[in-house]
């Protein structure tokens, strides 16, 4: 049975026999393999644009979370509605990006990525006029649904564009830059609503956000290793079909949805209980919170090193470990134990995202786009679940509720992961002891 069937990775969970070490040299690097490599021509620019990408994605698609408390203020609503504007956008994001995955097959990743750029920043102009909350939810959807296209197309991009050595070190470097995107987005949007309100803050991240999107443009390499697939629902769904079948797609699926929902649930719960007693920090100083963020860009782009060292399951046990560590440090009445832990609930996430959505990538032989959109899907279900029950279980039973459900998530991944260990066991045949010599 292959690989991706059952569940063993023939790059970074088979550990090689000592004999094996000795007798088979590293393969040559092929001179003629013209795809981007660190160092190479063009793999600068193309790490920059897709950085820049994924930091307009995650500041538009997070544009309300941090602001969450002042838009429950102005509208006369409890967290669980206000939690809306966030779950909407992620909703739209995972209901469109498999359709857009579609398109990016037939039409390109860039042109999918660029088109999908446009039309949401266009939508950011218009939110800060929001009327009413379900005008305001409403336009978050559509934000969302045109966001959609960028994290399947991206890593599709990259599984073309970049040699497999480097994969897991380039899709970190666009987790990065939608790690930086999230803090920087939460962080502007809380110092600038303090002094002028949320609907000016989510207009300046619109603003920046179109920034982002022209230098995309600009900067991202011209492709050349795509080929235009097709768009008959046949083919389609006999890709999807095919991603859905294999055993190992499922539970890389399953574990990124798992760890969204934990992060989901943590970052639009927080602003309310760091503005409630015992803490009553300000709005300002709440969106500062969010500079951990820099925490999971750095265990993002580090996330291939990791996966070396550990192998893939042995990284997303550290992933699922260090995250529930942090949840329940994060349980202390101590500003800084709470901020301990969302450092460790920040890294253990986006090392553990980083490590599953490259595994996707390296699995999937074929309709990559549709592998890597059942992914993101699964994502930000995850996102909008975590946001949504996240919010109702602080409601219900303050803080505790939120990190009870993200302890249940975070066993959720341990579980997945420790069965594919024993599907991998069961199905990998042992090679025959060597005899040993002094």
């Amino acid at each position: 049975m292959s690989p991706a069937s059952t569940g063993a990775s023939t790059d970074v969970d088979a550990v090689p026999t000592a004999s094996a070490a000795v007798s088979s040299p590293a393969p040559a690097a092929d001179d003629s393999d013209s795809r981007l490599t660190p160092g190479g021509p063009g793999y600068r620019r193309m790490s920059l644009a897709l950085f820049l990408a994924g930091v307009a994605t995650f500041a538009l698609l997070y544009s309300t979370q941090a602001l969450l408390p002042l838009i429950s203020g102005e509208f006369g609503v409890a967290a669980s509605e206000a939690s809306w504007t966030v779950a909407a956008a992620t909703g739209g994001l995972a209901l469109f990006v498999l359709p857009m995955s579609a398109l990016s097959e037939r039409f390109g990743r860039r042109t999918v990525m660029t088109a999908s750029l446009a039309v949401a920043v266009s939508v950011g102009v218009l939110v800060p006029f929001a009327p009413s909350l379900g005008v305001l939810v409403a336009l978050r959807a559509v934000q969302g649904a045109a966001l959609a296209g960028l994290p399947a197309s991206a890593t599709a991009y990259l599984a073309e564009e970049v040699r497999p050595r480097a994969l897991v070190t380039a899709i970190g470097l666009f987790v990065a830059g939608n790690s930086v995107g999230g803090m920087s987005g939460r962080v502007i949007t809380g110092w600038v609503a303090q002094e002028w309100g949320w609907r000016v803050a989510v207009g300046v991240i619109g603003v920046i956000a179109v920034g982002c999107a022209v230098a995309f443009r600009m900067l991202l390499p011209t492709p050349r290793h795509f080929k235009p697939g097709s768009l008959r629902p046949r083919v389609l769904a006999r890709a999807v079909r095919d991603h859905l079948a294999d055993p190992l797609l499922r539970r890389l699926y399953a574990i990124g949805a798992l760890f969204m929902t934990v992060f989901g649930g943590v970052y639009t719960v927080i602003g309310y209980r760091l503005t409630e007693e015992p803490f009553g920090l300000p709005q300002g100083i709440v969106g500062s919170i969010f500079l951990v963020y820099l925490v999971g860009t750095v265990s993002a782009s580090t996330a291939g090193r990791l996966v070396m060292r550990l192998g893939r399951r042995g990284a997303l046990y550290l992933a699922g470990g260090t995250t529930a560590a942090g949840l329940l440090l994060s349980l202390a009445p101590s500003l800084p134990l709470v901020l301990l832990g969302l450092v460790l609930i920040t890294a253990g996430f986006f090392a553990g995202h980083a490590v599953a959505s490259s595994a996707v990538s390296k699995t999937a032989t074929h309709g990559r786009a549709q592998a890597a959109a059942l992914y993101q899907s699964a994502y930000y279900i995850g996102s909008s679940a975590g946001s949504t029950v996240g919010a109702v279980a602080f409601h219900a039973n303050g803080w505790a509720g939120t990190v009870g459900v993200g302890v249940l998530a975070v066993a959720g991944v341990v579980t997945i992961t420790a069965f594919g260990s024993r599907a991998a066991r069961r199905t990998t045949p042992h090679p025959n002891p060597l005899p040993t010599t002094r």
